[in-house]
Protein backbone atom coordinates (compact mmCIF):
# COMPACT_ATOMS: atom_id res chain seq x y z
CA UNK A 1 0.00 0.00 0.00
CA UNK A 2 1.52 3.65 -0.62
CA UNK A 3 1.65 5.78 2.20
CA UNK A 4 3.01 9.05 2.56
CA UNK A 5 6.69 9.87 4.00
CA UNK A 6 6.80 12.26 6.58
CA UNK A 7 9.82 14.14 8.12
CA UNK A 8 10.13 13.71 11.68
CA UNK A 9 10.20 16.84 13.45
CA UNK A 10 12.23 18.01 15.95
CA UNK A 11 10.18 17.42 18.73
CA UNK A 12 9.05 13.84 17.48
CA UNK A 13 13.09 13.08 17.20
CA UNK A 14 13.98 14.39 21.09
CA UNK A 15 10.79 11.72 22.48
CA UNK A 16 12.75 9.24 20.11
CA UNK A 17 16.00 9.99 21.87
CA UNK A 18 14.13 10.00 24.85
CA UNK A 19 12.78 6.17 24.73
CA UNK A 20 15.87 4.84 23.56
CA UNK A 21 17.92 6.52 26.81
CA UNK A 22 15.21 4.86 28.87
CA UNK A 23 15.13 1.36 27.26
CA UNK A 24 17.01 -0.32 30.34
CA UNK A 25 15.70 1.65 32.83
CA UNK A 26 13.98 -0.67 35.59
CA UNK A 27 11.05 1.56 36.31
CA UNK A 28 8.97 0.13 39.27
CA UNK A 29 5.52 2.06 39.95
CA UNK A 30 3.34 2.50 42.86
CA UNK A 31 -0.34 3.99 42.52
CA UNK A 32 -1.98 5.99 45.40
CA UNK A 33 -5.10 8.38 45.25
CA UNK A 34 -4.28 11.33 47.70
CA UNK A 35 -7.30 12.95 49.97
CA UNK A 36 -5.60 16.50 49.19
CA UNK A 37 -8.87 17.96 51.01
CA UNK A 38 -7.09 21.12 52.62
CA UNK A 39 -5.34 21.82 49.27
CA UNK A 40 -8.54 21.56 47.31
CA UNK A 41 -10.23 23.96 49.96
CA UNK A 42 -7.32 26.49 49.98
CA UNK A 43 -6.90 26.30 46.36
CA UNK A 44 -10.72 27.03 45.33
CA UNK A 45 -10.38 29.88 47.66
CA UNK A 46 -7.08 31.69 46.18
CA UNK A 47 -7.61 34.73 43.80
CA UNK A 48 -5.19 33.43 41.34
CA UNK A 49 -5.58 29.25 41.35
CA UNK A 50 -1.72 28.32 40.05
CA UNK A 51 -1.65 24.74 38.17
CA UNK A 52 -1.56 21.49 39.82
CA UNK A 53 1.52 20.71 37.71
CA UNK A 54 3.05 23.73 39.75
CA UNK A 55 1.70 22.42 42.88
CA UNK A 56 3.11 19.29 42.30
CA UNK A 57 6.12 19.95 41.36
CA UNK A 58 7.07 21.72 44.64
CA UNK A 59 5.42 19.94 46.95
CA UNK A 60 7.58 16.79 45.63
CA UNK A 61 10.86 19.41 45.99
CA UNK A 62 9.67 19.95 49.63
CA UNK A 63 9.67 16.48 50.14
CA UNK A 64 13.08 15.39 48.91
CA UNK A 65 14.76 18.30 50.77
CA UNK A 66 13.49 16.28 53.48
CA UNK A 67 14.36 12.56 51.83
CA UNK A 68 17.68 12.65 50.39
CA UNK A 69 16.99 9.43 48.25
CA UNK A 70 14.40 11.98 46.12
CA UNK A 71 17.52 13.51 45.24
CA UNK A 72 19.78 10.55 44.34
CA UNK A 73 20.79 9.71 40.52
CA UNK A 74 22.23 6.28 39.82
CA UNK A 75 25.08 7.42 36.97
CA UNK A 76 27.73 4.91 35.15
CA UNK A 77 30.58 6.47 34.92
CA UNK A 78 33.77 6.81 35.80
CA UNK A 79 32.21 3.76 38.06
CA UNK A 80 28.59 2.79 38.77
CA UNK A 81 27.82 5.07 41.83
CA UNK A 82 24.47 7.10 43.09
CA UNK A 83 24.85 10.63 43.17
CA UNK A 84 23.19 13.10 45.79
CA UNK A 85 22.48 16.65 44.54
CA UNK A 86 22.39 19.42 46.93
CA UNK A 87 18.48 20.33 46.09
CA UNK A 88 16.13 19.19 43.52
CA UNK A 89 15.86 19.98 39.83
CA UNK A 90 12.22 18.96 38.44
CA UNK A 91 12.07 18.76 34.62
CA UNK A 92 7.73 19.48 34.03
CA UNK A 93 6.23 17.83 30.35
CA UNK A 94 4.70 20.57 28.59
CA UNK A 95 2.11 19.75 26.21
CA UNK A 96 1.71 22.11 23.22
CA UNK A 97 0.90 22.12 19.78
CA UNK A 98 3.67 23.36 16.93
CA UNK A 99 3.67 23.45 13.16
CA UNK A 100 0.04 21.82 13.35
CA UNK A 101 1.62 18.87 15.48
CA UNK A 102 1.18 18.28 19.07
CA UNK A 103 4.27 17.49 20.93
CA UNK A 104 5.59 17.80 24.40
CA UNK A 105 9.17 19.43 25.34
CA UNK A 106 10.66 18.87 28.72
CA UNK A 107 10.71 22.39 31.03
CA UNK A 108 13.60 22.60 33.85
CA UNK A 109 12.45 24.01 37.34
CA UNK A 110 15.81 24.31 39.63
CA UNK A 111 15.22 24.29 43.31
CA UNK A 112 11.44 24.83 43.44
CA UNK A 113 10.93 24.31 46.89
CA UNK A 114 13.13 27.87 47.02
CA UNK A 115 10.21 29.41 44.53
CA UNK A 116 7.43 30.45 45.41
CA UNK A 117 4.27 28.36 44.04
CA UNK A 118 3.62 31.57 41.84
CA UNK A 119 7.01 31.92 40.63
CA UNK A 120 6.93 28.05 39.48
CA UNK A 121 3.53 28.49 38.50
CA UNK A 122 4.26 31.52 36.23
CA UNK A 123 7.23 29.34 34.94
CA UNK A 124 5.64 26.61 33.71
CA UNK A 125 2.52 28.88 32.00
CA UNK A 126 5.65 30.70 30.33
CA UNK A 127 6.98 27.22 29.13
CA UNK A 128 3.28 26.67 28.01
CA UNK A 129 2.36 30.00 26.09
CA UNK A 130 5.91 31.86 24.64
CA UNK A 131 7.13 30.97 21.36
CA UNK A 132 9.90 28.11 21.55
CA UNK A 133 12.32 30.21 21.04
CA UNK A 134 11.65 32.25 24.20
CA UNK A 135 12.02 29.27 26.03
CA UNK A 136 15.66 28.82 27.28
CA UNK A 137 14.77 25.04 28.09
CA UNK A 138 13.52 23.91 24.47
CA UNK A 139 16.15 26.14 22.79
CA UNK A 140 18.79 23.85 24.59
CA UNK A 141 17.23 20.67 23.80
CA UNK A 142 16.23 21.28 20.39
CA UNK A 143 19.64 22.54 19.58
CA UNK A 144 21.03 19.36 20.44
CA UNK A 145 18.50 17.35 19.00
CA UNK A 146 19.49 18.77 15.80
CA UNK A 147 22.83 17.26 15.46
CA UNK A 148 23.24 14.41 14.06
CA UNK A 149 22.59 10.48 15.61
CA UNK A 150 26.29 9.69 16.74
CA UNK A 151 26.24 13.13 18.45
CA UNK A 152 23.29 13.37 19.92
CA UNK A 153 23.94 9.17 21.60
CA UNK A 154 27.44 10.92 22.60
CA UNK A 155 25.68 14.28 24.20
CA UNK A 156 23.10 11.82 26.00
CA UNK A 157 25.14 9.30 27.38
CA UNK A 158 27.71 12.37 28.74
CA UNK A 159 24.54 13.87 30.07
CA UNK A 160 23.05 10.78 31.63
CA UNK A 161 26.00 9.11 33.45
CA UNK A 162 27.86 12.03 34.66
CA UNK A 163 25.91 13.44 38.33
CA UNK A 164 26.29 17.12 37.80
CA UNK A 165 25.71 17.09 34.06
CA UNK A 166 22.65 15.04 34.29
CA UNK A 167 21.13 16.96 36.99
CA UNK A 168 21.70 20.20 34.81
CA UNK A 169 20.34 18.40 31.29
CA UNK A 170 17.75 15.63 32.77
CA UNK A 171 17.00 17.11 36.36
CA UNK A 172 16.26 14.81 39.11
CA UNK A 173 12.59 13.97 39.32
CA UNK A 174 10.08 14.80 36.44
CA UNK A 175 6.19 15.82 36.52
CA UNK A 176 3.43 14.53 33.89
CA UNK A 177 -0.02 14.27 33.62
CA UNK A 178 -3.09 13.94 30.91
CA UNK A 179 -5.25 14.95 34.18
CA UNK A 180 -6.38 18.25 30.87
CA UNK A 181 -7.57 16.05 28.50
CA UNK A 182 -9.82 13.56 31.64
CA UNK A 183 -9.50 10.86 33.88
CA UNK A 184 -6.64 7.91 33.41
CA UNK A 185 -3.35 6.64 35.04
CA UNK A 186 -0.14 7.97 33.12
CA UNK A 187 2.90 5.37 33.43
CA UNK A 188 6.07 7.40 32.37
CA UNK A 189 8.66 6.38 30.53
CA UNK A 190 11.92 8.19 31.57
CA UNK A 191 15.67 7.88 32.31
CA UNK A 192 14.34 8.41 35.50
CA UNK A 193 14.96 8.39 38.06
CA UNK A 194 11.82 9.79 39.35
CA UNK A 195 8.44 10.40 37.44
CA UNK A 196 5.24 11.47 39.58
CA UNK A 197 2.32 11.94 37.31
CA UNK A 198 -1.17 12.74 38.58
CA UNK A 199 -4.76 12.47 37.31
CA UNK A 200 -7.71 14.72 37.66
CA UNK A 201 -9.63 15.80 40.98
CA UNK A 202 -12.10 13.63 41.84
CA UNK A 203 -15.72 14.95 44.01
CA UNK A 204 -14.40 13.70 47.26
CA UNK A 205 -10.95 15.62 46.93
CA UNK A 206 -8.72 13.02 45.70
CA UNK A 207 -6.11 12.64 43.24
CA UNK A 208 -4.32 9.49 42.36
CA UNK A 209 -1.11 9.93 41.84
CA UNK A 210 1.57 7.39 39.92
CA UNK A 211 5.03 7.56 41.17
CA UNK A 212 7.80 5.50 38.76
CA UNK A 213 11.17 5.46 40.07
CA UNK A 214 14.80 3.25 39.23
CA UNK A 215 14.64 0.61 41.15
CA UNK A 216 18.12 0.79 41.25
CA UNK A 217 18.06 3.56 43.74
CA UNK A 218 15.85 2.24 45.87
CA UNK A 219 12.61 0.10 46.96
CA UNK A 220 8.92 0.19 47.34
CA UNK A 221 8.90 0.89 50.83
CA UNK A 222 10.66 4.42 51.18
CA UNK A 223 8.51 5.23 47.85
CA UNK A 224 4.93 4.57 49.58
CA UNK A 225 6.59 6.89 52.50
CA UNK A 226 7.02 9.74 50.22
CA UNK A 227 3.87 9.40 48.57
CA UNK A 228 2.62 9.87 52.16
CA UNK A 229 4.55 12.49 52.94
CA UNK A 230 3.65 14.17 49.48
CA UNK A 231 -0.26 13.90 50.89
CA UNK A 232 0.85 15.78 53.82
CA UNK A 233 2.79 18.77 52.57
CA UNK A 234 0.18 19.55 50.02
CA UNK A 235 -2.42 19.55 53.05
CA UNK A 236 -0.32 21.75 55.15
CA UNK A 237 2.61 23.85 53.41
CA UNK A 238 1.37 24.48 49.63
CA UNK A 239 -2.10 24.73 51.67
CA UNK A 240 -0.71 27.25 53.80
CA UNK A 241 1.00 29.07 51.38
CA UNK A 242 -2.01 29.60 49.55
CA UNK A 243 -4.05 30.87 52.10
CA UNK A 244 -1.29 33.15 52.92
CA UNK A 245 -0.96 34.68 49.24
CA UNK A 246 -4.85 35.03 49.78
CA UNK A 247 -4.70 36.93 52.52
CA UNK A 248 -1.98 39.67 51.28
CA UNK A 249 -3.94 40.08 48.52
CA UNK A 250 -7.90 40.77 50.17
CA UNK A 251 -8.33 44.41 50.62
CA UNK A 252 -7.89 45.94 53.83
CA UNK A 253 -10.63 47.35 55.50
CA UNK A 254 -11.22 51.12 55.73
CA UNK A 255 -12.30 52.93 58.95
CA UNK A 256 -14.74 55.98 58.06
CA UNK A 257 -13.23 58.82 60.34
CA UNK A 258 -15.72 61.76 61.29
CA UNK A 259 -14.67 65.14 60.14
Amino acid sequence: MRGTVRKITLPRRLVADLMHASLRVPFVSLTRPLNLRGLSEARAQAVQRPGWAAIFVKAFALVAREQPILRTLYVKWPLPAFYELPRSVAMVAIARVEDGQECVLPQKVAAPDEMSLAAVDALIRHAKEAPIDEVPAFRKILRTTRLPLPLRRLFWAIGLNFGRQRANYFGSFGVTSVAAYGAGQLHAISPGPFVLSYGVERPDQTIEVVLRWDHRVTDAAPMARALSRLEQVLNTEIAAELRANRHQTEPKPVRAVAT
